[in-house]
C-alpha cells in the first residue's frame, strides 16, 4: 500500500528535495490512491494540483493499477509541469489532433504499461474515431481519471467550454472502483455546485461519498493595486516607464489581440525586451515565447487570455493588466500566475473606460437565440453527415458559433458528431430560456463586481476572495499586503512629454486590411452562382485604425457613435498619413464614396476632401439599389447573399474617365464582405484595381 514517505519521494524528484508534501496534499493523494475515492478539489493557483494528480498516477501505477487519464483544455501550456512529470520517472504522451496517426501506438503502450499519464484534450472525447474505438478501452483500463480546470465544464464559469460537458460520459463508463479528481481554482459556490452536477463529482455516488477539499483562497505573495492612469495612451506610458522597475519577468494582460500586439510594439521601440502573445500566435512560436519567459530571456510577455490557466512560471514577479477582465474570478485567474515561488509580486490593474465596450463585444457573441439553434437542428438530417462548414450557409451563424452550438447540442442529445460531420437524432429538445436569462445576468453582476473592486477602499485581496466565496475567509479579514491595506499608492501619473510620445506613437495610423481570397461554400444553396478563389475582387486596403486600438480606437468609436455630419479634421489628417505611407504599385486616379444608412454624409465627404487634396477625381457615390436586402446577418454566406445585387451599377463612362485605381471609401470594415462585393461593382463598371478605404475596422 502506498505511503505518504512513498508520495514525498516522488514530490522530490518533482520539485526537488526542497518540496515538502502538506498533509492536505496528502489528503487527496491518500483518498485517490489508497481509498480509491472520488474528490473535488477546489484549492488556490500554486497549491500544487498537478503535483497530486502526477504523484497520485506514480503511485497507482507502482500498485498494478491502469494509467492515469488527464482531460485538460490546457495541453498547450502543461509542457513544464509533464516535463518535470518525466524527470520524476513519470512516462507522459498526448492525444491530440495533430497525432491521429499515432494513437494506436499511444493506447498500446498505455495497455502494455510503457505510460503512467495519458493527457487529453476534452475536444478530443467527441471526435467519432476516439470516442467510439479508443474511449471505451481507456474507461476499463484506466487507474485514474482527472479532470483538470473542471470550472471549464460550467457556462456559470468564466471559461465554459462545452466539450467539457461530454467527459461525464466518460465517467458514467468507468469501472466502479476507478477513482476520479476534479481540480480548479476559480470556482464560487455556484460553480462547484454545476461542477458536482455536470461530473457527478462532488456528491455521494453508488454510496460512496466524495471528498471535497476546499482551502482558502489567500496567496500571502500577492501585492494587489490599482492604478488610475487616464486615457489608453497615458496607461502605456506609465507601463513603459514602470515595467523595469517591476521584479523578475512577467506577463502583460491586454483585453484584445490588437492591443497586445499595439502594446508590445510601442514598448519594443523604447528598448524593453517583451513579446505579444496571442491565440493568434502560431504554436511553435507560443512555445518559443514560452520558454523565453521562464528562462526570464524577455522581461514580459504581453499576452491576451491564451497565456492563463496552466502555465507554470513560480518565480513570475508581476503581472499587469491593461484593461479589466470583465469578471473578479477570471482577474484571479490570471493574476494567480504570479508569486508561487516569491515572497512578493506585484499586481497591478490600470483600468479604463472603454473597457466596458469590450465587455459589451464579447457578451453579445454568448449562446445565441433560440430560434437560430432552431435553424441549425432543422438544418441537419438524420442519415446524411454535414460539415460545418456545409452547415454555414443554411444557418446564420459563424464559424465559432456554430461549432459551440453543436457541441451544446451534442450533449444535449439532439444532434450528434459522426465521421462526415453532424447528424440529426430526432430527439426532442429544448431550450433552456431561463438558464441563458440567469447567465446573462449573472455576468452582468460580475462585470458590476469588476467596477466596485477598482472602486472599493477595501482589501482587495479580501474583496476577491469573498467574490470566490472562499470558505476561510473572516468577516474583517485584511490581507495588509494591497494598496488599501497599506496605503502605499502607485502615483499614476506619467510625464506629460513621455505621454504625448506615447499618444503619437500608438495615434500613428494605418492598418492594412487584407481582401477576401475565396468564396464561403454553399452560396449556390442561397440562389448565388459563386464558388472558389475570388478573383474580381479588391487589392490589399487601408484603415485609420482598429475599433480595440489604444491609440485610435476611442476616437474612431467615438466618431462612428455620432450623429452624421462631415468628417472632422483630424480623421481627414489621419487619411492623408495613410495614403502617404500607403506603398501602392499604382497610385489611385479617383475616389467614390459607398452609399449608407448611417454616415453618409461622414463618407461622402471624407471621399470629397481626399479627392481635393490628393487631386483624385471624385466619382461620387456608389448608391444602394432599389431592391436591396438589408444586411445584418454574421455568417459570410449569408451575408454575401444579402450583398450580391445591393448597388446599382456605376456609370462606365465615368470610371473610364478616371484612368486607373479607384480608392473606395467607407466608414467601417468588419467582416470585409461589403468591400469585396462593392468592389466587385465598381471592378465591372470598368475600374482597373480598387483600393479598399475605410475609417475604422473591428478588429
Amino acid at each position: 500500500m502506498a505511503t505518504r514517505d512513498d508520495a514525498q519521494a516522488i514530490l522530490e524528484q518533482l520539485a526537488g528535495s526542497g518540496a515538502t508534501l502538506r498533509d492536505d496534499q496528502w489528503t487527496a493523494i491518500e483518498a485517490l490512491v489508497v481509498h480509491r475515492r472520488r474528490a473535488l478539489v477546489v484549492q488556490r493557483t500554486g497549491w500544487g494540483k498537478s503535483a497530486v494528480y502526477f504523484i497520485a498516477a506514480k503511485l497507482l501505477r507502482a500498485s498494478g493499477h491502469g494509467a492515469t487519464v488527464i482531460v485538460s483544455p490546457l495541453l498547450a501550456l502543461m509542457r513544464n509541469q509533464v516535463a518535470a512529470a518525466e524527470r520524476a520517472g513519470v512516462h507522459a504522451a498526448t492525444i491530440n489532433s495533430s497525432n491521429v496517426a499515432d494513437w494506436s501506438d499511444i493506447h498500446e503502450r498505455v495497455r502494455g504499461g510503457d505510460l503512467d499519464v495519458l493527457l487529453v484534450s476534452p475536444e478530443r472525447l467527441n471526435n467519432p474515431d476516439f470516442r467510439d474505438e479508443v474511449l471505451p478501452a481507456l474507461a476499463r483500463d484506466a487507474g485514474l481519471v482527472v479532470v483538470d480546470e473542471a470550472h471549464c465544464v460550467s457556462d456559470w464559469g468564466h471559461d465554459f467550454r462545452p466539450d467539457y460537458r461530454r467527459i461525464r460520459t466518460l465517467l458514467a463508463e468507468l469501472g466502479s472502483d476507478v477513482p476520479v479528481l476534479a481540480t480548479t481554482a476559480t470556482a464560487n459556490d455556484r460553480v462547484v455546485a454545476d461542477v458536482a452536477t455536470q461530473l457527478g463529482v462532488g456528491g455521494g455516488e453508488e454510496g460512496r461519498d466524495t471528498l471535497v477539499l476546499r482551502g482558502g483562497l489567500d496567496r500571502e505573495s500577492l501585492r494587489l493595486s490599482v492604478v488610475k492612469a487616464g486615457n489608453p495612451a497615458q496607461r502605456a506610458a506609465w507601463l513603459a516607464a514602470h515595467i523595469d522597475s517591476l521584479p523578475g519577468a512577467g506577463i502583460v494582460y491586454t483585453l484584445t489581440v490588437a492591443q497586445a500586439h499595439d502594446v508590445a510594439a510601442l514598448l519594443r521601440e523604447q528598448g524593453h525586451e517583451v513579446a505579444a502573445y496571442t491565440g493568434s500566435t502560431e504554436a511553435a512560436e507560443r512555445e518559443q515565447l514560452e520558454a523565453d519567459l521562464l528562462a526570464n530571456r524577455v522581461k514580459a510577455l504581453i499576452a491576451t487570455s491564451a497565456l492563463g490557466m496552466g502555465f507554470d512560471k513560480p518565480d513570475l514577479g508581476f503581472v499587469v493588466h491593461l484593461g479589466a477582465p470583465s469578471s473578479p474570478i477570471a482577474y484571479y485567474q490570471q493574476v494567480g500566475r504570479a508569486g508561487r515561488s516569491t515572497a512578493s509580486a506585484e499586481v497591478i490593474l490600470l483600468p479604463g473606460h472603454e473597457d466596458q465596450d469590450v465587455w459589451r463585444y464579447f457578451s453579445s457573441v454568448a449562446f445565441p437565440s433560440e430560434s437560430m439553434v432552431r435553424n441549425v437542428i432543422g438544418a441537419l438530417e438524420a442519415e446524411r453527415p454535414q460539415s460545418t462548414p456545409a452547415l454555414e450557409p443554411l444557418v446564420d451563424l459563424g464559424r465559432s458559433r456554430l461549432e459551440m452550438v453543436l457541441k451544446v447540442l451534442d450533449v444535449d442529445g439532439a444532434v450528434r458528431r459522426v465521421k462526415g460531420g453532424w447528424v440529426g437524432t430526432g430527439q426532442l429538445w429544448e431550450y433552456d430560456e431561463p438558464r441563458y436569462r440567469t447567465l446573462d445576468e449573472a455576468r452582468k453582476r460580475e462585470q458590476q463586481a469588476m467596477l466596485d473592486y477598482q472602486a472599493t477602499a477595501g482589501c482587495r485581496m479580501a474583496f476577491l476572495r469573498r467574490q470566490l466565496d472562499d470558505p476561510e475567509l473572516g468577516d474583517d479579514e485584511r490581507c495588509g499586503r494591497c494598496d488599501n491595506c497599506t496605503g502605499d499608492r502607485r502615483d499614476g501619473g506619467v510625464d506629460a512629454t513621455a505621454a504625448e510620445d506615447t499618444r503619437q506613437r500608438l495615434m500613428r495610423p494605418g492598418v492594412e486590411i487584407s481582401p477576401r481570397k475565396q468564396w464561403p461554400s454553399g452560396l449556390r444553396k442561397l440562389g448565388v452562382d459563386l464558388s472558389g478563389k475570388i478573383s474580381d475582387g479588391p487589392a490589399p486596403g487601408r484603415v485609420i485604425g482598429r475599433l480595440t486600438d489604444l491609440g485610435w480606437g476611442a476616437r474612431l468609436r467615438k466618431l462612428l457613435d455620432e450623429a452624421d455630419a462631415e468628417v472632422p479634421d483630424d480623421a481627414v489628417q489621419a487619411a492623408v498619413k495613410v495614403l502617404a505611407s500607403w506603398g501602392w504599385t499604382d497610385r489611385p486616379t479617383a475616389v467614390m464614396a459607398l452609399d449608407s444608412d448611417r454616415h453618409p454624409l461622414l463618407i461622402s465627404s471624407l471621399a470629397r476632401r481626399l479627392a481635393e487634396l490628393g487631386r483624385l477625381t471624385e466619382l461620387g457615390t456608389l448608391r444602394y439599389a432599389p431592391e436591396r436586402r438589408p444586411v445584418t446577418a454574421a455568417n459570410s454566406a449569408y451575408r454575401v447573399a444579402a450583398l450580391s445585387g445591393s448597388w446599382s451599377a456605376p456609370d462606365p463612362d465615368l470610371i473610364h474617365s478616371a484612368g486607373g485605381p479607384v480608392l473606395l471609401v467607407d466608414d467601417m470594415t468588419d467582416t470585409g464582405w461589403t468591400l469585396t462585393m462593392a468592389a466587385r461593382a465598381v471592378r465591372a463598371a470598368g475600374a482597373t484595381e480598387v483600393l479598399p478605404f475605410a475609417l475604422a475596422s473591428t478588429s
